[in-house]
């Protein structure tokens, strides 16, 4: 995939799905940014789980990275939520802020379901040719669907972006891409089971098909719901991992 635009709106991939895992295409500006990706994955991957401490040596012996960028990194978590530093005795991991996430939800909601409206409007010069990119993708037959969960996140992430930059309104694309990369951590975990990712699959389809019908207000419909499913999934998820790692050994997998 090429990286993203200026927007922050993910790029959306103008082949058809492949079971192939996607190859990662992050580029590390820094040792802090690569500190700070990883601990975020740790975080994410309930490999630190809320409510853990550590200290920044625990982490430099872990990572094999010394104490500047590691603190560098964990402030830029701090700032973002995820952690907190403790007086004298190191860091915590902060518990998931779920009101949080659901004020971005709502957010997105608001964002998303104006967009497709907008999609709608038959005197609107909108970007046809993203439909027809993610039509490509998601309007396909069931033996043609990716099964690779980590792909199948990526390419929602970019459904739903490309929704919103197809509308042609800049300013609401920047502030989605704000939302979407900050319910990430979270998002991703609607695609561990193969039955959402079958519901993924059928949902976009019946969004795009409402779309391309200058539908406005059964895509609406149909975009809220499955933003509230995915939403009330992912909580869910999120729980029953942070359980899972707390009395497993710290490894839900």
């Amino acid at each position: 995939m090429t990286p993203p635009p200026a927007t922050n709106i993910p790029s959306v991939p103008t082949v058809r799905p492949s079971p192939a895992p996607a190859a990662d295409p992050t580029v590390f500006r820094t040792r802090a940014d690569e500190v700070y990706a990883q601990l975020k994955r740790d975080v994410a991957d309930f490999i630190l789980v809320p409510g853990d401490r550590f200290t920044e040596n625990e982490i430099s012996e872990r990572l094999g990275v010394s104490r500047t960028p590691i603190r560098q990194a964990l402030f830029r978590l701090q700032q973002e939520g995820f952690v907190e530093v403790l007086f004298r005795s190191g860091w915590r991991v902060l518990p998931f802020d779920f009101d949080q996430f659901e004020q971005l939800y709502d957010l997105r909601m608001v964002l998303e379901t104006t967009a497709v409206h907008r999609l709608c409007e038959t005197d609107r010069h909108i970007d046809r040719g993203l439909l027809d990119t993610l039509a490509g993708i998601w309007l396909v037959p069931a033996a043609q669907r990716s099964a690779d969960m980590a792909q199948v996140a990526q390419w929602d992430e970019a459904f739903h972006c490309a929704l919103v930059a197809a509308a042609g309104n800049a300013e609401m694309a920047r502030v989605h891409g704000d939302v979407t990369d900050r319910i990430r951590i979270i998002r991703r975990l609607d695609f561990t089971k193969q039955p959402r990712i079958d519901a993924t699959y059928d949902e976009h389809a019946k969004i795009l098909k409402a779309v391309r019908a200058n539908r406005g207000d059964q895509a609406a419909m149909l975009l809220r719901a499955h933003i509230e499913t995915s939403q009330a999934e992912v909580r869910k998820i999120t729980l029953h991992q942070v359980h899972l790692a707390r009395h497993a050994g710290k490894n839900p997998r």
